[in-house]
């Protein structure tokens, strides 16, 4: 075993008394793997406000396999808290960091197998990029998604009614006392957000990929079936560790290609186009956005969850959650293992759908091609990114003058002091993985928009990203960035943007000379950047890299 490193032999004496102290019985020491639970729970998080209970369901899992269970902590951040502010530009970021510390307590502890405890954004790629990297045997337990809320028997959901309840109150179309009662009423408890953002994306995929145990994806964070496959998990990955099974053994390009098409066929977050390339990545796979957009162009939309559709979560789970969604697209799946032990089609194939509606068939879809796209044009000669699926379809050819801001916080002023107007395209820069730093989402600016009634009408570009609960023509990711010599970086008030989502392009109407006479004139905007964040701008690829850290 990896752990007779800290445990076997005369010389390991001073460890095996510091792992008694921790009470380890002297009798199962050397008979038992030692199996980490890198847990990231935590009291501000509600996706992970939770996590104890599934802690405790793991732990008792592996102890019945036959393991010894160590748990440890790993940060977490929400979104939702940090968006809008300073604390936003620490999310992506966070995501190396939860990798290196996975890896930092794996690596020192001698650790035979591990069981990976997450929920939210940034926290599941982290964990899935840790596994990889480490490549011992590794299961992933996600928490959850939060249930539905409810006013007057209207159900509600974060993004769509308290983000962009927000603009409806900057409109004047409800009271303060109106938006204080959708805040009181639209997240009931714990859990991953309702609808299908970044974080329910990523636990849908891990799914997907076989990383977790089918039905993990969409189980909600307040059921018991919950608890169930936390206990089946801590028990499986000691039999994972027995048959030597390791992560690169599940995440192979198949395991990332059918993801790819699980996202195409959910319309899931385009933060999906940072992680999955992150993630193969650590396992010595490359991942190009070409990819993305090749799998999209054949896979149709068969789910409509919000922020584009009005189905949740919990009617995802009630139809019969991935492993059904799976048998819809069995067609266009690659064979793979997962961590079950079963055979991604064997799973796919035993799924019923329980609800025809919310999982549609092939020849029903919402959309005959995929909820993402990558688009290129003189403003993104190496891509960008838009979520399809939140965007109507007669906003996917669109054409205005620009409207330029040098961050987040200026956009933000300017929407809420009414400067912007029916047909403005938004630019917003200097907020990619190294100009943010940290790529901040763009969710205030796009739900501002939206509750203001204008989604139809303005269009918003950023080289920074958005939430997964972005709704409109709202495109990100674009690459390169504006801190890196980007063509994001010369356009100026007044130019006419050309956005056709048909055709996949993203231009600014200018010839080539004006924009090599205007990249001379590029003045860069001094950002005041210490910490870790100085360190991360140093070190960090462009977004259509993944955002990885060189």
């Amino acid at each position: 075993m990896r752990s007779d490193r800290v445990k076997k032999g005369p010389d390991r004496a001073p460890s095996r008394a510091l792992l008694y102290a921790c009470g380890v019985d002297n009798k199962e020491i050397h008979k038992k793997p030692f199996i980490g639970v890198a847990s990231s729970f935590s009291e501000i998080v509600p996706g992970h406000i939770h996590m104890q209970r599934l802690e405790s369901a793991i732990e008792k899992g592996v102890h019945a396999g036959g393991g010894i269970s160590f748990k440890f902590g790993i940060p977490a951040i929400c979104d939702g808290i940090a968006m809008g502010h300073e604390g936003m530009r620490y999310s992506l970021p966070s995501r190396e960091l939860i990798a290196d510390s996975v890896e930092s307590v794996a690596m020192a502890h001698g650790l035979d197998g591990i069981v990976l405890l997450t929920s939210c954004d940034k926290i599941t790629p982290g964990m899935l990029m840790a596994a990889a990297r480490l490549n011992i045997p590794a299961i992933v337990v996600t928490a959850g998604p939060m249930m539905a809320g409810n006013k007057g028997g209207r159900r509600l959901s974060l993004v769509r009614d308290t983000f962009e309840a927000v603009g409806n109150y900057e409109a004047g179309n409800i009271s303060k006392d109106e938006l204080e009662e959708l805040a009181l009423n639209a997240c009931p408890g714990c859990g991953s957000c309702q609808g299908l953002y970044t974080a329910n994306t990523m636990n849908c995929l891990t799914e997907t990929m076989g990383m977790s145990l089918p039905g993990s994806g969409s189980s909600l964070a307040v059921s018991a079936k919950k608890e169930r496959l936390a206990y089946r998990s801590g028990k499986r990955v000691v039999k994972l560790v027995e048959e030597d099974v390791k992560p690169r053994d599940i995440l192979t390009y198949e395991a990332f290609y059918n993801a790819i098409v699980v996202d195409m066929a959910t319309g899931g977050s385009t933060n999906t186009v940072l992680h999955l390339p992150a993630i193969a990545n650590e396992a010595g796979i490359e991942l190009k956005m070409e990819l993305f957009d090749k799998i999209s162009a054949k896979v149709p939309q068969i789910l409509s969850l919000r922020p584009g559709g009005e189905y949740f979560m919990e009617d995802l789970e009630y139809a019969g959650g991935i492993p059904a969604v799976l048998n819809r697209l069995l067609d266009f799946l690659k064979e793979n293992r997962t961590v079950s032990g079963s055979r991604l089609k064997t799973i796919a194939g035993k799924a019923v759908v329980e609800n025809i509606e919310v999982i549609r068939a092939k020849s029903k879809p919402w959309r005959s091609s995929g909820g993402l796209a990558v688009l290129k044009g003189n403003i993104c000669p190496d891509g960008a990114v838009v979520k399809v699926a939140a965007v109507e379809e007669g906003n996917m050819v669109m054409s205005g003058p620009a409207k330029v801001y040098d961050s987040e916080k200026a956009a933000l002023k300017a929407i809420r002091s009414k400067e912007i107007k029916k047909g403005d395209v938004v630019v917003i820069r200097y907020e990619g993985p190294a100009g943010g730093p940290g790529m901040p989402e763009m969710l205030n600016p796009t739900s501002l928009i939206a509750g203001m009634g204008l989604e139809k009408d303005v269009a918003l570009i950023t080289d920074g990203r958005f939430s997964g609960g972005t709704r409109g023509p709202c495109i990100g990711h674009i690459s390169p960035e504006a801190a890196s010599g980007g063509v994001i970086a010369v356009i100026k008030d007044g130019d006419i943007i050309n956005i056709d989502i048909n055709k996949k392009r993203l231009d600014v109407k200018l010839t080539k000379q004006e924009i090599k006479l205007r990249m001379l004139q590029v003045e860069k905007p001094k950002k005041k950047v210490s910490g870790w964040l100085a360190r991360y701008a140093k070190l960090v690829e462009s977004a259509d890299k993944g955002a990885i850290l060189k």
